[in-house]
């Protein structure tokens, strides 16, 4: 196998071979950018260097030594490995393999200046960042300069910081390997970073450029003030300019290495914008080759503009897959902001949500499947839902900030700016009656539910508190045979079709006129009482029937029972709440405490943190959290902070 490849000859299979900066660069030597030629000595060397110096156990010991959490660990590890490569020798048939390679790439008698990079295969990932994790030298000139140069890119695989990184992400030390890019020095007049998009904004229609003039280190380093440019990138025209001080650059040294300098550029441009534009339209190519945003670093010298690495933009929140085409603005509000769930959905969550959006739309005569209805989506494993057909109605203009506002005033706020973008105007006067004939099956009930809970409040709340028990008899029937796994998920998919059905002109009628009545007093409240809208807030909490309330009064009501046994009060105070967990599974807590989160878990055993998502441990899976709160309520000292002095039971 040849150790050392031409950039020319890689692409992005070559990651395990060549480490992420060699498969990109070949990449993008493939399709015709302008890196500069060079060659990558491949991770089967760093093996040969490592089994010819016989440092792999030694290796494997050391960094065995180092713990994430101890910076002074990951230090002493690191010097003692990067000792043996320094003293380590490059096999003879290898140095003559970098030496010839070296002599092909500087076609002249004199010796070629040269970049030497690391390249791990655990780098440039797309959900993953390493940057600046390795050794870069610069301006290395001669053979035996390169030679030791590569043998320093060994070892920096083993920095302190590379080291600790591996252990928080879970990547085994003993499975890594490092290649080295080995280029021709560009002797850049200007050099930095490029991003396809805003990495502070996250707008994709943005390109970000910061500048500076000599060699890129001083920047990505951390060493100077850069510019900064922005770019609008489908327009092709620069959107702002900001100088920095540029007070320091490196530049290559005649006979090799590199040397800081002083500057006085703060009032001058490092790129000129013609290349700035020019540079833009590079990165957005570069961003077409890769399917995803670029974090491109880049020289000009001479004239011309060299791309000498790119990799993906790793902090850049993702966006849903399949979005409109570009130029069709769409309002996709957080699902997770309305219900106070900011974390990740499980997949059985997300479709749960989905398959809602699936039955109303086949009721309304669409052919949808989850993976065909585009109305909610995930981004992140976070759920989005699609208001644009809303917000573009005349009708849903006025609604929408009234119902969003409900839920998230911030999100209402920025409806409100959202109406002076002539891109998201509104259409139409409102539904067509053919809409309205068509609509009118689903919504009648609806309609007629709404009208008969603000009539009959109680009536109505009874009569939607029965459904729902029903429904869930239901499916607690068609789901207490064991089956096998592809039986029981047609049997619930079924069972949630049926569910939402049945379900649904119930539930949301409740939401909807609860919601109307609520918001209501609240605006009652705030125009006639001082601090009226928190008044109102409180009010309702305390109100019959409030189920958040009704558990912290259970919960409060257990935790009097279990005080009142000095066996089960002293087992629950001493104990972890793991621990008590794994006693109640089993069985083995004392009786008094044992019955008492029994009856606990009965009535509220369904639900849990997160609840609204299907996926989430319930209570009665897992009820760690429960034992938490008893410890709590059983140290609690001030009476009139209990849940049954904030919110009296009524009678």
């Amino acid at each position: 196998m040849r150790r050392v490849i031409a950039l020319s000859e890689l692409g992005p299979g070559a990651l395990m071979v060549a480490g992420g900066k060699g498969a990109n660069l070949g990449a993008l030597v493939s399709a015709g950018f302008p890196v500069p030629p060079g060659f990558c000595i491949v991770t089967e060397a760093y093996r040969a260097f490592v089994a010819a110096n016989r440092l792999e156990h030694e290796i494997q010991r050391l960094s065995k030594l180092a713990r994430a959490a101890d910076p002074g660990s990951l230090e002493t590890a690191s010097e003692q490995i990067r000792a043996l490569f320094a003293a380590g020798e490059v096999p003879s048939d290898l140095a003559r393999e970098i030496a010839e390679a070296y002599a092909a790439l500087s076609q002249a008698d004199a010796p070629l200046a040269v970049a030497v990079r690391s390249s791990a295969t655990a780098e440039d990932l797309p959900d993953m960042s390493f940057a600046g994790q390795q050794d870069t030298y610069l301006n290395v000139v001669g053979e035996a300069a390169v030679l030791k140069a590569v043998a320093q890119c060994w070892g920096s695989l083993w920095t302190a910081r590379a080291m600790g990184y591996r252990l928080r992400n879970d990547i085994a030390q003993d499975e890594v390997a490092l290649a080295v890019v080995v280029q021709r020095m560009v002797p850049s007049e200007a050099s930095g970073v490029l991003f396809t998009a805003n990495p502070l904004t996250g707008k994709r229609s943005e390109i970000v450029i910061d500048a500076t003039l000599g060699l890129g280190e001083a920047l990505v380093s951390g060493q100077v003030e850069p510019d900064h440019y922005v770019v609008d990138a489908a327009g092709g025209h620069i959107l702002s300019r900001a100088l920095g001080a540029k007070a320091v650059a490196i530049r290559g040294q005649s006979g090799g290495g590199t040397v800081r300098v002083s500057e006085a550029a703060g009032n001058r441009q490092a790129l000129p914008d013609a290349q700035i534009l020019e540079l833009a339209q590079l990165g957005q190519r570069i961003a077409q080759v890769f399917g995803a945003p670029q974090d491109v670093e880049w020289a000009w010298a001479e004239g011309r503009l060299f791309i000498v690495q790119s990799r993906p933009i790793t902090s850049l929140f993702p966006l849903p897959a399949g979005l409109p085409a570009e130029g069709h603005l769409h309002l996709w509000l957080s699902f997770g902001v309305w219900q106070g769930m900011l974390d990740p959905f499980t997949p059985l969550g997300q479709d749960v949500f989905a398959s809602l959006v699936v039955n109303i739309g086949r009721r309304l005569g669409a052919r949808l499947t989850l993976a065909s209805q585009r109305a909610i989506v995930t981004a992140a494993e976070r759920l989005y839902v699609d208001i644009t057909p809303v917000f573009r109605s005349a009708v849903g203009r006025r609604i929408l900030p009234v119902f969003v506002g409900a839920l998230d005033p911030a999100s209402a706020d920025v409806l409100e700016t959202l109406t002076q973008d002539p891109r998201l105007a509104a259409r139409g006067g409102g539904p067509r009656l053919s809409t309205l004939l068509r609509l009118a099956p689903a919504l009648a009930p609806l309609l007629f539910n709404v009208i008969f809970n603000l009539i009959n409040p109680a009536a109505g709340r009874g009569r939607v508190q029965r459904v729902i028990e029903s429904g869930l008899q239901s499916l607690a029937w068609r789901s207490a045979d064991p089956e096998e796994l592809l039986s029981w998920t047609h049997t619930f998919e079924i069972t949630l079709s049926r569910l939402q059905f049945s379900w649904l002109p119930y539930v949301l009628a409740s939401v909807i006129s609860g919601q109307a009545v609520f918001q209501n007093l609240l605006r009652l409240a705030a125009d006639n009482v001082p601090n009226g809208e928190a008044l109102g807030l409180e009010l309702t909490r305390g109100l019959p029937h409030n189920v958040t309330t009704e558990m912290d009064l259970a919960l409060w009501a257990t935790a009097k029972a279990i005080r009142a046994d000095p066996v089960a009060c002293d087992q629950l105070t001493r104990g972890e709440a793991a621990e008590l967990t794994r006693d109640y599974q089993a069985g083995k807590l004392a009786p008094t405490a044992q019955a008492a989160v029994d009856r606990f878990l009965t009535a509220f055993g369904a639900r849990g943190i997160g609840e609204i998502d299907f996926g989430r441990t319930r209570w009665h899976e897992d009820p760690t959290h429960i034992f938490r709160v008893l410890k709590s309520y059983l140290r609690m000292t001030r009476v009139e902070a209990s849940p049954e002095v904030v919110f009296p039971p009524t009678s």
